[in-house]
């Protein structure tokens, strides 16, 4: 870590001297940019490659007050195979569900590579005790999650109580072990693009191995010129440090077109070495239905409808 993060992380006063001081984002720019990058198009073969990345980076989600075993077990068999019908579907990246139901996920999974990601820390809210935070972190590590998604405390933010909000991922992160740690910014909550800038920095000085939007249960969730700020921090962390950290926009990508606009932007604005599953993710639930829908269609000739995939 360079001399400059390092001293960024030494107190308080040092984290929010690093934090006000990087530099503001210009609105008008970022939405254009983000706006314009949206219009690209693909031909075909690059399409069914992008429609195979996107399934490859698909964190399928259940994150429902009535979820049950059974359901959480069928969202496994799914993971599994996207499409029974064409065995050659990448399967997804991992399988998101809450604590107390990440040990079904992780026994339905067994043996297959998939993740098992848990939320945790109190989601959605994050209002909590540290306490049971980390109660929580650890009920999902000890049922076998793989990867922890974390909400940071938002009202300790927006005051400015940079160092409790630090203090906290940092707990998290050791309570994770060797599970990766998803921090969860709640764009949505953050107002402006200065402080979702400033979160996204936060979360990357603190340890967070991801970092992503929303709990898909604020509106607005994942936008574009939001996953643009996010692009940015990782980017330019790895210009600091030499580390790739990964971003994962949630909620509200619905459709193969929003995939790939999104994976336009990653290539844009991170790069190509961030085409990966393993520094980018889409928690999304009824997406992966569509991929589905069109890469049949890119491969057939012809669109199946949703009555030839299971819906979510």
């Amino acid at each position: 870590m360079t001399t400059l993060v390092a001293d960024a992380t030494r107190d308080e006063a040092s984290l929010r001297r690093f934090l006000r001081g990087l530099p503001g984002v210009d609105q008008v720019g970022l939405e254009a940019r983000a706006a314009s990058l949206a219009t690209r198009s693909i031909k075909k073969a690059a399409k069914l490659w992008a429609i195979d990345t996107a399934i490859s980076m698909v964190d399928l989600t259940t994150l429902e007050g009535a979820d049950t075993h059974g359901k959480v077990a069928a969202l496994a068999a799914k993971a599994r195979r996207p499409d029974p019908e064409r065995p050659d579907t990448p399967r997804v990246a991992a399988v998101c569900v809450y604590p107390d139901l990440a040990a079904t996920a992780v026994e339905s999974l067994k043996g297959t590579g998939i993740g098992v990601a848990s939320v945790a820390t109190a989601f959605p809210s994050g209002r909590s005790s540290r306490a049971v935070k980390l109660a929580d972190v650890a009920l999902a590590v000890d049922s076998g999650a793989s990867e922890v998604d974390m909400v940071i405390d938002r009202g300790a933010f927006l005051e400015g109580r940079y160092g409790q909000v630090f203090e906290e991922i940092q707990a998290v992160r050791q309570a994770c072990g060797e599970a990766h740690l998803k921090v969860i910014l709640e764009t949505g909550e953050l107002a402006t693009y200065d402080n979702v800038r400033r979160a996204a920095w936060l979360a990357l000085l603190a340890g967070g191995d991801f970092i992503k939007t929303s709990t898909g249960k604020v509106s607005p969730a994942a936008t574009l010129p939001v996953t643009h700020v996010m692009l940015q921090a990782v980017r330019d962390w790895y210009k600091v440090t030499g580390e790739r950290r990964g971003v994962k926009p949630a909620g509200g990508i619905r459709t193969t077109k929003d995939a790939i606009r999104y994976l336009v932007a990653v290539h844009e604005v991170a790069g190509e070495e961030w085409l990966t599953p393993e520094k980018f993710r889409f928690g999304a639930s009824s997406l992966l239905n569509d991929l589905v829908l069109q890469r049949r269609t890119q491969l057939g000739g012809h669109y199946s409808g949703p009555d030839y995939v299971t819906v979510d």
